[in-house]
Parts: structure tokens; C-alpha cells; sequence
């Protein structure tokens, strides 16, 4: 009886330990931001292991790394790759950052429209050696890309067949420079294991996983949620202190001086407050409702911009539409802020109890209709300044809210009752 474990290819013990470090070091680097994985894992790591931890890694993130390494380095880990990664990175790195051209991986699986599916099978036999291949890209005799072969229909295929015959017309690709949430709107019902990426004239520059691409759009939302109030892109929980506060600190200094600004307004009113004593205890009733109005606003409007849906134009229509909602809202709101704004005067023994509830009513509404614009125009007016509209959103939202909802507010309880 032949022995059955013969058949079983067992790697040398020191090949096995080598892929049992490189998957280790890789499953810790994607823990980290950029920088911190190379000061805390990386730097200290042989070339070859660096090289091939790079290679496992999203071909965007892996430029970003091989960038934080000074020049000799880089030149040492470039020269422990193939010539075929080099030449991919190298191709990548012309396309802008965050783009799809930066996270394309080495092409693989192209074949010719004229080959049958015995060739193919024979060629895709050698190409599973060196890359995981999911589908065949086929190709002209111009390098432009014609055709897609799934598995199924290779191995139903009979081997005369050509591919021509067999592939799917015309496939789906993306463009290198397209940004991820650009592309992220055109895959939407497109759920596809592989993507192609391909130039103006459909030739394939590389091969883009849709696990990589729907990670990268993660990263990206949970970026957008800190770029709000001030938190950058790099920061992680991994980051030290150090790094943490420098990134932290100056935009807390820009909402310190915001904050003031809205302190000022207070101070305008300083006499109103003294002598109506109640209406400090409405301030930050006025200042949460409203800036949780325009936090609404600010939500929906960059979940618009996101999908695609604020395509140019529609601009004025969606801050109309969010007056009109804070309109809405701050009557049903302004009523209980009335009421609870009269209970408390009159608790107080306050005199002119019903006038500071007519006050807090037209402050609540007023209020909230600016939140409500402020919530759609921080955002737009930061895209069209060529800025990231999540960046610091937050912080200029709430310093509007509050300059209004107390300005207004304090204002109106001045000119009626004193």
C-alpha cells in the first residue's frame, strides 16, 4: 500500500518559522498607523522580512510605509522584492493619494483572445504558482482589455474553444485616478471579488480586491468621524501621547478661540443676565439643542456628499431644505423650551415669566433654522474651498450654533423686557 503521506508537501522547518514571522509581523503592522509601525516593528526587522511584509500588505499602505524609511533603506528593502513588484509600486506611485491607482496589486491571469481554454488551463496551472487568481483578464492583440473568464466556464468549456467564445464581453474596470469613495459609488451593486484597473485606452495597469476596497472605505468613514472635531487621519489608539497631543493640540486651541467668541457674545449681554438672573440657566439648554440640529444637518449633508447624492446645483436646495427642517423642528421644540422656560421664571419668582417664554420660543426656532443652514453650508463651503468638508466641521458648526442661539436669545429677552 503506498504510504498517502508522501503526497503531502512539508516545508523545511526553517521556511515554515520564516512564513510563521512574516504572517505574525504583518497581522501586527495593519494594527498600527504608518509611522508607528515602522519605529516600533519594522525598523528593527531584517530587509528580506520588511520586503516580504510589504509585499502581503494593500499596495497603498505598503508605499506609505516604504515612504516613512529613509532613502538607503528603501533602496535596500526595494532591492529584496522582484522586479515585477518594484516596477507595480513604482507605477502606483504616480497616481494621487487615495486613489484607486494606489492600492492596484501586480496584474495576473491575462491571456489572449485567440487561445483555447486547453491553453489557458495549461498557462493558469503555472500562473496559481506565483498569484492568486480569481478570474482571466483577455486581452487583444493591442493589450486592450475585451473579455472576462470565470472558472465555471473554463472547465465546461471544450479545450478547442477559444476565449473569445467563452469570456463575458466587455467587463467591468475601474480608473486608476478615481478616489475610493468615487469608486466605492460605482461598485455599490457591484460586488465583485476583483476588480481590473484599467487606462483611457482599457489597457490593464493592475488588479484591485474588492475585500481591500470595501476595508480602505471603512478606514475612511471612521477618518471622516474624527476629521469632525479635529482628530487626524494617522492618529490611532496605538499612537503614543506624543504624537497624539501634537495632533490634537492645535485644532483644541482653534475651537479655544471659537469658544471665546461665543463667550463674548455672553459677555455683550452681561447686564440682560444680571438683572434676568433665569436666563443663564436656559444658556446651555439653547446652545445643545440647537448645535444638536446642526449636527443633523451636518450628518446628512456629508452622507450625501459620500454617495454622490449633492451633485452640483442641488446645493441650494439642500440648505433650504434644512431651514425648512429646523423650522419644523423648533416649533414643536420652542414650545416645550416655552413651557419649561415659564415653569422655572415663575418658580423663581421672576417677573415678566410669560415674555421669557415667548422668548425662548422664538430663540428655539430662530436658532434652530440657522443650525439647520449652518449644518449644510459648513460642509459645502469647505468642499468648495478645495478643503476636505469632514475636516473640522464640528468645530465651526458648534461655534455658529452657539454664537446665534445665545446671541439671539440673550438679544431678544434685552429688546422685550428690559
Amino acid at each position: 500500500m503506498a504510504d498517502m503521506s508522501s503526497s503531502v508537501t512539508i516545508l523545511p522547518a526553517s521556511v515554515r518559522e520564516r512564513e510563521e514571522r512574516v504572517a505574525g509581523i504583518h497581522a501586527e503592522v495593519r494594527k498600527y498607523a504608518t509611522r508607528e509601525a515602522v519605529d516600533k516593528i519594522l525598523f528593527r526587522e531584517p530587509d528580506g522580512i520588511v520586503a516580504d511584509v510589504l509585499s502581503r500588505l494593500n499596495p497603498s499602505n505598503a508605499l506609505k510605509i516604504l515612504s516613512a524609511f529613509d532613502d538607503a533603506r528603501r533602496e535596500k528593502l526595494l532591492a529584496c522584492c522582484s522586479d515585477a513588484q518594484r516596477a507595480q509600486w513604482e507605477r502606483n506611485r504616480v497616481f494621487p493619494e487615495g486613489s484607486i491607482g494606489r492600492m492596484m496589486e501586480m496584474p495576473a491571469g491575462i491571456l489572449h483572445e485567440d487561445e483555447t481554454a486547453e491553453q489557458a488551463v495549461a498557462q493558469l496551472r503555472e500562473m496559481v504558482k506565483k498569484a492568486f487568481i480569481t478570474y482571466l483578464y483577455v486581452v487583444d492583440s493591442s493589450e486592450k482589455l475585451v473579455g472576462l473568464v470565470v472558472m465555471r466556464d473554463l472547465l465546461l468549456a471544450d479545450k478547442t474553444q477559444r476565449l473569445g467564445r467563452i469570456m463575458l464581453r466587455d467587463p467591468f474596470s475601474l480608473r486608476p485616478n478615481l478616489l475610493v469613495e468615487e469608486a466605492m459609488k460605482e461598485v455599490i451593486t457591484l460586488h465583485y471579488p476583483v476588480y481590473p484597473v484599467c487606462d483611457d485606452q482599457r489597457r490593464i495597469l493592475g488588479l484591485v480586491r474588492g475585500q481591500g476596497l470595501f476595508e480602505q472605505e471603512i478606514i475612511n468613514l471612521t477618518i471622516q468621524a474624527g476629521s469632525m472635531v479635529g482628530v487626524e487621519k494617522e492618529e490611532r489608539l496605538t499612537t503614543p501621547w506624543s504624537r497624539s497631543l501634537k495632533f490634537r493640540g492645535p485644532w483644541l486651541q482653534i475651537n479655544l478661540l471659537t469658544a471665546f467668541l461665543a463667550a463674548a457674545v455672553v459677555g455683550v449681554f452681561q447686564d440682560t443676565i444680571d438683572k434676568i438672573v433665569v436666563l443663564a440657566a436656559f444658556l446651555p439648554v439653547m446652545a445643545g439643542q440647537s448645535g444638536n440640529a446642526g449636527c443633523q444637518a451636518l450628518a446628512v449633508t456629508l452622507r450625501g456628499m459620500a454617495l454622490g447624492e449633492l451633485s452640483a446645483g442641488r446645493e441650494k436646495m439642500v440648505v433650504i431644505k434644512e431651514a425648512w427642517l429646523g423650522f419644523l423642528n423648533g416649533l414643536h421644540v420652542g414650545v416645550v423650551a416655552a413651557a419649561g422656560m415659564y415653569i422655572y421664571a415663575v418658580s423663581q419668582h421672576t417677573e415678566s415669566a410669560a415674555t421669557l417664554g415667548i422668548v425662548a420660543f422664538v430663540a428655539m426656532v430662530l436658532s434652530c433654522v440657522v443650525s439647520g443652514i449652518a449644518g449644510a453650508m459648513v460642509p459645502i463651503g469647505l468642499q468648495r474651498l478645495g478643503t476636505d468638508p469632514a475636516t473640522a466641521s464640528s468645530i465651526f458648526l458648534t461655534t455658529a450654533t452657539d454664537v446665534v442661539s445665545m446671541g439671539v436669545f440673550l438679544g431678544l429677552a434685552t429688546w422685550l423686557i428690559l
